[in-house]
């Protein structure tokens, strides 16, 4: 039954993702009719899988450049990533009652102010310029201001969903946790920024496709000593396949109805 609720709530964790990807086309002033942008984001969601971690990327852009201007269609793809960062670090900030240094995790989240995004597009570009060469903005502060309406000084309602998104992420993998560990004397605040921190480095590190490894090396890392390593690594281990065949399942019926479509 743990497997079972493991799985749902990495499914459920998947809609509010895509829910908060359509919400951010909205905050930039886009009310696009399509009522399928939550189903495209999942469907494309698969494709992090794919050796070189781009082609998710390259899909949603090419999907909103034919439904808004190339330039917001960039800026949209590469904000969207730093909300679930935001989000991840935002949540790991509660482990200040171990350390007070983790109240600076919150900070990131500060940066999505419409005053201050501009900064964080334009320095995303640049680390995205040199794997997607596609995405170059060349908007200057005040061409941004201008061409991008972003419709409210501060996304709660797109930053609540991505938490929503990582609180789901995270019940998947503590019913996996619930398998294969001793329950009793649970820290699960500790365990819970362990696993919103870890995340968030297996987001940002480039390495294998969807962070495979990063993630699982961060969190055995930084759980230290606290629990038992075997039962650990089983649990990691089973957390990647359940959220991984999540992602793949979700989008197979949406892949098979576009190429019967087709024929």
């Amino acid at each position: 039954s743990y497997i079972l609720f493991s799985f749902l709530s990495c499914i459920l964790s998947l809609y509010f993702n895509g829910l908060a990807w359509k919400n951010i086309i909205i905050w930039f002033g886009q009310n696009l009719k399509d009522n399928n942008l939550i189903s495209f984001y999942v469907l494309t969601n698969s494709l992090k899988y794919v050796p070189g971690g781009i082609w998710h990327f390259v899909e949603r852009f090419t999907f909103l450049k034919e439904r808004v201007n190339e330039k917001l269609a960039i800026c949209i793809n590469l904000i969207e990533p730093y909300f679930m960062l935001s989000a991840s670090l935002l949540l790991t900030s509660f482990g200040v009652i171990y350390n007070p240094l983790f109240i600076l995790f919150f900070l990131p989240s500060i940066f999505l102010h419409r005053n201050l995004i501009y900064l964080i597009i334009i320095k995303l570009q640049s680390f995205k310029d040199k794997s997607i060469r596609i995405f170059n903005l060349n908007y200057t502060k005040s061409q941004f201001d201008k061409k991008i309406k972003i419709k409210s000084s501060f996304p709660f309602k797109i930053l609540t969903i991505e938490i929503l998104f990582i609180l789901f992420k995270f019940l998947g993998f503590i019913f996996c946790f619930y398998i294969f560990n001793d329950l009793n004397d649970l820290d699960y605040i500790f365990i819970f920024t362990t696993f919103c921190l870890s995340w968030s480095l297996g987001l940002i590190i480039p390495a294998a496709p969807s962070g495979i490894g990063v993630f699982e090396g961060c969190f055995i890392f930084l759980i230290g000593d606290n629990y038992s390593q075997s039962p650990l690594i089983v649990t990691l281990i089973i957390f990647r396949f359940i959220s991984s065949t999540a992602d793949l399942l979700l989008s197979a019926p949406i892949f098979i109805k576009k190429l019967i479509k087709r024929n």
